[in-house]
């Protein structure tokens, strides 16, 4: 036991010296990058200077800075703003998983309907978010619901199309000798799609959370902006955007921390799949 502990401490540490390592060296690229562009006066793909690449210790510092006269340090509104689209996200995350695979289940267990629907459930994706955004916003505003509803609404929407997709070839993937074993015990189609296909699916279903996860942050940030809401990172973006020429860094630690939340939500999936295929390491992809 103390020896399985020694080495889960080693494990972490040595993730941790790494994360921090890849952080330095994205740093160090960032800011050498910076100085060669400007030093040497190169404009090519864009003109390097302190509007379109800050520094990042600029960026960083700006965090703990007051946002504004008489207001709280930036990174207190940032973290408020994240809480609220992480709210949207997480709902429109779960709608669309589940939403996702209930459409891979039925078209798992129907070849006629997935050669009838699967290419349109191909096709919506191809219709860019920002149009579909202020559709969803004015067919579900109105209605009596939280202003977040239509927001998780459109998180579900990119979170979806992964999870069908993925969950239906994990689905098709299951072992054709356990299904015969459980054919001739008369197994019902329930107890097979539950005891066989949905755990060989599991790899694939994680797979594509993992993907989802940070799309439905996208699709919550995104679908802020034509929902007029202020409260969240869709709001931030909006509001620094147009100081942008003045106070960049405001905007790039705004990025910063909605890419912190894409990473938060990723890493819950990451736990989540060790949580439930850990003791199936045949499961893991």
């Amino acid at each position: 036991m103390a020896q399985r502990r020694s080495s889960a401490l080693v494990d972490v540490a040595r993730r941790i010296v790494v994360f921090f390592a890849v952080l330095g060296s994205l740093w160090g690229a960032w800011e050498l990058y910076r100085w060669l562009w400007t030093t040497t006066g190169w404009d090519w793909p864009f003109t390097v200077d302190y509007i379109t690449m800050p520094h990042i210790h600029d960026i960083v510092s700006r965090l703990w800075e007051p946002a504004a006269v008489e207001q709280p340090p930036l990174i207190r509104l940032l973290l408020d703003s994240a809480a609220f689209t992480a709210r949207e996200a997480a709902v429109g995350f779960a709608l669309g998983a589940v939403i996702g695979f209930a459409i891979a289940v039925v078209l798992h267990h129907s070849k006629l309907l997935q050669r009838g629907f699967l290419p349109y459930i191909v096709a919506s994706q191809t219709v860019p978010i920002l149009a579909i955004a202020p559709m969803v916003v004015i067919w579900l505003g109105g209605k009596g619901l939280p202003v977040w509803v239509p927001v998780s609404v459109i998180a579900a929407y990119l979170t979806f199309f992964p999870v069908t997709i993925n969950v239906l070839r994990g689905l098709d993937s299951a072992e054709p000798r356990a299904l015969e074993l459980m054919r001739s015990y008369a197994a019902s189609p329930w107890a097979v799609l539950w005891k066989v296909k949905v755990p060989a699916s599991l790899p694939y279903l994680f797979a594509a959370l993992k993907v989802s996860a940070t799309a439905s942050v996208v699709g919550a940030i995104v679908g802020e902006l034509p929902s007029s809401i202020q409260d969240g990172l869709g709001g931030a973006i909006l509001n620094f955007n147009q100081y942008y020429s003045l106070e960049p860094e405001s905007l790039w630690a705004t990025n910063l921390v909605a890419a912190a939340l894409g990473i938060l939500f990723f890493l819950a999936v990451v736990g989540a799949e060790r949580l439930v295929v850990r003791r199936a390491p045949e499961n893991i992809a």
